[in-house]
């Protein structure tokens, strides 16, 4: 399957490249079990924006103050359209690096781990019961496994780099 992704940075913001994205969107939906429509691909819209944009979304959507790692917000769509708009994926730069180097993980995994974060929440998966919790959590171990990657839950004494 062959997602489509629009990827959107704010102006002087640094993250992975294009291709990255797409791999870890690409993953997870596939990971998930994701079907496509027959006359559509699915959609994703990506933003990588920094911590003043990130705060006040935060705020204005969750009520929190403060940046947050991701946010995802599905899209709504009608089940009468023929459309796989499944929505937009908000991924805070600078809190994905401080959270990498705090947790003691390869930046670049941190980045897929919260890629596919995103992608679950825009396909239905939540966190907000335990039992939730640990379905995510296992699907998201499975996608980065089939990755080459790590589990995101086990945190590491020393960072390593790739």
């Amino acid at each position: 399957m062959t997602a489509l992704i629009h990827i959107d940075r704010e102006p002087g913001i640094e993250s992975p490249d294009d291709e990255s994205f797409r791999c870890w969107v690409e993953a997870a939906l596939n990971g998930a079990g994701y079907v496509a429509s027959q006359t559509s691909s699915p959609e994703i819209s990506l933003r990588i924006n920094g911590s003043d944009e990130m705060a006040n979304l935060n705020h204005t959507y969750r009520a929190k103050a403060g940046p947050t790692n991701v946010l995802s917000f599905p899209a709504d769509i009608p089940d009468s359209v023929d459309c796989d708009l499944l929505g937009d994926i908000v991924i805070c730069a600078p809190v994905v690096v401080r959270e990498a180097e705090e947790q003691h993980k390869i930046g670049a995994h941190h980045w897929a781990h919260l890629t596919v974060h995103g992608v679950l929440h825009l396909l239905g998966f939540d966190h907000i019961d335990d039992h939730e919790a640990e379905q995510m959590e296992q699907l998201e171990i499975t996608i980065l496994k089939a990755l080459g990657l790590p589990n995101p839950y086990v945190h590491h004494s020393t960072l390593t780099t790739a």
